[in-house]
């Protein structure tokens, strides 16, 4: 009987692949309060940094707003 992976190793692989990570340091009690903030506004941390990021980097590109 071959030995599966776990999700969790499969996610992990598929993340390493595709994904490039950032750490990021907040001042005490912001990263609360920008969670919450993009949670009252139907988005993830995650979500919310990378539209935040997007959005000023196209607006001091001088383009419009672009999701990609």
């Amino acid at each position: 009987m071959a030995k599966t992976k776990t999700s969790s190793a499969v996610k992990d692989k598929y993340n390493a692949k595709a994904y490039d990570e950032m750490k990021i340091r907040v001042i005490k009690g912001r990263k609360d309060e920008i969670q919450a903030h993009a949670a009252a506004n139907g988005e993830s941390l995650n979500g919310y940094v990378n539209r935040a990021i997007s959005e000023t980097m196209d607006r001091e590109n001088g383009k419009g707003a672009s999701l990609e």
